[in-house]
């Protein structure tokens, strides 16, 4: 049978051995943190590749939002220059097209081969007509504050340096929806769309996704609404 005293050596040694591992000098208190670095994978080198010394990523989920952000867009150049003399190449600028705002990532070819479908699908038309668009009035001229964009064009900010990330996982959903309307194919469709996006465009794997690697490349997001 263990003796009392030998016990109570044995959990004074404990005590004495946990208070030592806590303590500000032992070694498990001197380990330092791990720091947590994202993974880089292939898909996403562009952002890494876009010039600028300040960046930005705007983030678009609705038809409105994507007018605010090209008008966003431009407003973080005028911004930089007139405070801070910096010139286009100093700011970054990434726009994400997700969700119904997608629907701006394709170009007057698409647009005027599904406009209807594409203005149904998301319930969006021109405001002069009220009717579905047959061009991407998000760059279109002479529509000044009756959009979002505020005037703002996607080729004017395109021309500036603006990037686009679009929504890849938003393609194929608009593909299907207008194959299903206009009794195509949605991988045809698909394709097309693909082929007729936006200058400086890039296709990712989801809006949310660009979203979130772009923070990762140490772009500052920017909501539009």
């Amino acid at each position: 049978m263990r003796k009392p005293s030998t016990r109570r050596s044995l959990l004074t040694g404990a005590a004495a051995a946990a208070a030592f591992s806590l303590a500000p000098g032992s070694a498990r208190a001197q380990t330092p943190a791990r720091r947590y670095q994202p993974a880089r994978h292939s898909q996403d080198e562009w952002l890494d590749a876009v010039p600028g010394t300040h960046r930005t990523v705007i983030d678009c989920a609705s038809t409105a939002s994507a007018g605010a952000g090209i008008l966003y867009a431009n407003n973080l150049y005028i911004a930089n220059a007139k405070g801070y003399s910096l010139k286009e190449p100093d700011v970054a600028v990434v726009v994400c097209l997700r969700h119904f705002a997608t629907v701006f990532a394709f170009n007057d070819v698409v647009w005027g081969k599904y406009g209807q479908a594409l203005g149904e699908a998301v319930k969006f038309t021109d405001p002069r007509t009220g009717r579905a668009p047959s061009v991407n009035l998000l760059d279109a001229a002479g529509y000044g504050m009756e959009l979002p964009n505020g005037g703002i064009t996607i080729a004017s900010v395109a021309k500036r340096g603006t990037q686009f990330a679009v929504c890849d996982m938003a393609t194929n959903m608009l593909a299907g929806l207008i194959a299903a309307s206009t009794k195509g194919v949605q991988e045809a469709v698909y394709t097309e769309f693909v082929r007729n996006l936006i200058p400086n465009s890039h296709l990712m794997a989801a809006g949310v996704v660009a979203v979130n690697r772009a923070q990762e490349y140490g772009y500052t997001l920017l909501t539009a609404v």
